[in-house]
């Protein structure tokens, strides 16, 4: 088969898949590929979102999905998970490793049984695949949305919001994660720029929504001039968003998540939070199972795939095309 890019791969799948629909043909595709799909967590809003978008890509290529993980976001559970996967040998895993170093070597069982990895939203090593370089550069793609400027938008958001000025904080998981490692490095570089906004310890709450919200009184508590707090992923958000609450400080602590939850609708309409920075995860689903379509079937495939974000706010939030990416449920 004649090598082209991945984006026309895509492309081409999608318009064979619209003719399979009308026409009633099969697929051009002989063989029928098994993809395997690692989530984070299996109840996060988010990898649901993705999962759908990932089922929609396999529909359209002919390819069967299968989706297994952990109840919760941590390399404990989901190595056990991704083992039971490779024992399944299928033809290609998407995954999105809870940890950057310790989920290295579990995947290298996988490309060493000659099973292409895929990382999708987050990453193992650098991020930086197929350079010959480190022990984990192995992965043929990694397909996310860009954090560190999703996180300088949260920044520029909330120092605006708090009249730039102020204290402001970081609510985040815990270090390790490459994807909040980078929203709050984006975040922290962006708010640099501003001299009237003092940007406190990061809080670290283990996706605990609880702990975020204990946290954020706490901080409140030894800071009476708190203006600002970021949520550096769903559950750090929400958590934040309802110590402010459980404070008296709605209005007046102002809450900028990254993410969308359909449980952050009433958070938005309320104030109580501000503005979610909205990943496309539907996305990161259908361009991970086309990346690995792609490369299954002999074409070339971008080392890093990057997909888009939409700001949400009250203002914008009755707009369907803004609401279409608050994610599912």
């Amino acid at each position: 088969m004649e090598r082209r890019s991945f984006f026309k791969i895509a492309a081409a799948a999608s318009i064979a898949a619209s003719a399979a629909l009308t026409s009633g043909h099969a697929s051009a595709q002989d063989k029928k590929f098994t993809i395997a799909l690692v989530p984070g967590l299996t109840t996060d809003a988010f990898y649901i979102t993705m999962r759908k978008g990932a089922e929609a890509a396999a529909k359209a290529v002919g390819a069967t999905l299968v989706f297994q993980g952990a109840p919760d976001f941590n390399p404990v559970t989901q190595v056990p998970v991704l083992d039971a996967v490779i024992a399944k040998h299928p033809d290609a895993i998407l995954i999105a490793p809870t940890d950057k170093t310790q989920l290295v070597q579990p995947l290298k069982k996988a490309a060493d049984a000659g099973i292409p990895v895929i990382t999708v939203d987050t990453f193992i090593g650098t991020g930086n695949y197929q350079t010959g370089a480190g022990d984990a550069d192995f992965p043929i793609s990694y397909v996310a949305s860009d954090n560190k400027l999703g996180g300088a938008i949260a920044a520029r958001a909330l120092a605006k919001a708090i009249g730039e000025k102020g204290k402001v904080y970081v609510s985040n998981v815990k270090p390790g994660i490459s994807t909040t490692d980078q929203r709050e490095e984006g975040f922290k570089q962006e708010m640099a720029k501003y001299p009237g906004i003092k940007v406190l310890d990061t809080q670290y709450n283990d996706n605990d929504a609880n702990k975020a919200a204990s946290q954020l009184q706490a901080v409140y508590a030894r800071n009476s001039d708190l203006t600002g707090v970021f949520g550096a992923n769903l559950f750090s958000a929400i958590g934040a968003a309802n110590g402010v609450k459980q404070a008296g400080q709605n209005g007046k602590v102002k809450v900028v998540a990254f993410d969308a939850p359909g449980s952050i609708v009433d958070n938005l309409k309320s104030g109580l939070v501000d503005m979610a920075i909205a990943q496309h995860p539907a996305e990161i689903g259908y361009f991970g199972v086309m990346a690995a379509y792609a490369h299954l079937t002999g074409n070339s495939v971008p080392t890093s795939i990057g997909t888009g974000f939409t700001v949400i706010d009250k203002t914008n939030l009755s707009d369907p095309k803004v609401a279409k990416f608050i994610y599912s449920e």
